[in-house]
């Protein structure tokens, strides 16, 4: 067995090791469809706890009259307001960290939303409106990811 030497750091090691604890970026790299992608996750993050809170104010009888309480909708509706009560407020902390979880859980959100208002209108109605909604955020989000990714390098 041969003995290994112990080399002197190189002005290379120096400069890596002083760039790994640096916090700026360096001069050229702009970060701006990445800034904006957040900055739309947290947008989202806000409404998601917004939505959330709605529908845990509909399953505690905050919201609605007396005909409208809880426990007098339809097993379905139940179902699906419990639903998104959870996955909205879990969304709106992944996305307020902006992890990927976070916009997968969204992501799930958004087109349980979709499926409910088209596949079951009874639900909840059946509002295009909602789908309509739905779908550009979900086509604005995808679009900022893409951008996002195209500034980073490989």
């Amino acid at each position: 067995m041969s003995e290994l030497t112990p080399r002197e750091p190189s002005a290379r090691d120096a400069a890596i090791s002083v760039a790994a604890i640096s916090s700026e970026h360096p001069a050229g790299e702009d970060n701006l469809w990445t800034r904006r992608l957040v900055l739309f996750l947290r947008v989202m993050a806000v409404l998601a706890v917004c939505k959330g809170l709605y529908h845990w104010a509909q399953v505690t009888g905050f919201v609605g009259g007396e005909d409208d309480a809880f426990e007098y909708q339809p097993m379905a509706w139940q179902t699906a307001t419990v639903y998104f009560a959870v996955i909205d407020l879990v969304a709106a902390v992944g996305l307020w960290l902006a992890t990927p979880w976070g916009a997968v859980v969204w992501l799930t959100a958004v087109v349980s939303m979709a499926v409910i208002e088209l596949m079951f209108p009874a639900i909840y109605g059946g509002s295009l409106l909602v789908v309509g909604v739905e779908a550009l955020l979900l086509a604005a989000y995808l679009s900022m990811a893409w951008m996002a990714a195209r500034e980073r390098p490989p």
